[in-house]
């Protein structure tokens, strides 16, 4: 697959997985490739690979001569993806510390300056915000976020690990945006204090003290998720 077609598939699998975890896709929806392909302007392929990733995710089905249904995503089997992406990440961010080098702690500042910057910039903009552009600022900061870790993944270079903790992502910005200021400021202020503990510990070459701060980061962003979903659920 070249590198534009998969980044449309990435672009084609997060605008879906937002429809499907806010709601507004409903569970049962079934998508149709052709009327996707039309909707995103893109030829079938990156809508295939689209598909295939949130079916990775559980949020989707593919049914025998019935195409893709959009599945109900069950607080079992989010829970699930979370420790199974904690025990693999933190596998990779372990092994990254015995490899990483000067040039990628830079590069790792860096994303993570990056988050900071967008982290301040919805801090600001919240309030001013309609829906809309808050989700849009959201999916700009998730993606800086999956591009820190990205950088550990890279320094790790354990592909088959990475594609893996990949694939249990979950990053449905309409989800990580709710109403609940106190919720959203919880998060950013656990993931600045993790993201900076980490690069600390990859830093002085600590490989168990980057593990550990790894799991527990991923574990935490999992179990503040559960509380947005049951706060979204008793509205």
């Amino acid at each position: 697959m070249t590198t534009l077609t998969s980044t449309k598939a990435d672009d084609i699998a997060l605008a879906l997985e937002q429809a499907i975890v806010s709601g507004e896709v409903a569970p049962g929806t079934v998508l149709r490739q052709e009327q996707l392909s039309e909707r995103y302007a893109v030829s079938r392929t990156p809508i295939r690979e689209a598909l295939r990733r949130l079916a990775a995710l559980g949020l989707v089905s593919f049914e025998p001569n019935r195409g893709v249904r959009v599945r109900t995503l069950t607080g079992v089997e989010l829970r699930e993806a979370f420790l199974v992406r904690a025990e693999l990440e933190s596998l990779a961010t372990e092994i990254a510390a015995g490899k990483i080098t000067p040039a990628d702690l830079d590069e790792l500042e860096a994303a993570e300056n990056r988050f900071a910057r967008l982290t301040d910039d919805l801090r600001r903009r919240r309030a001013a915000a309609d829906g809309g552009d808050r989700n849009r600022l959201v999916t700009d900061w998730v993606r800086a976020n999956h591009a820190f870790h990205d950088v550990i993944y890279r320094v790790a270079g354990m592909p088959l690990i990475e594609r893996m903790a990949k694939s249990a992502r979950f990053s449905g910005s309409a989800v990580w945006a709710p109403a609940d200021a106190s919720e959203l400021d919880e998060l950013y202020r656990a993931n600045e204090r993790q993201h900076r503990a980490i690069i600390g510990a990859l830093a002085a070459g600590s490989a168990a003290g980057a593990r550990s701060l790894a799991r527990e980061h991923v574990l935490a962003s999992g179990n503040l998720l559960e509380r947005i979903l049951a706060q979204a659920a008793a509205r």
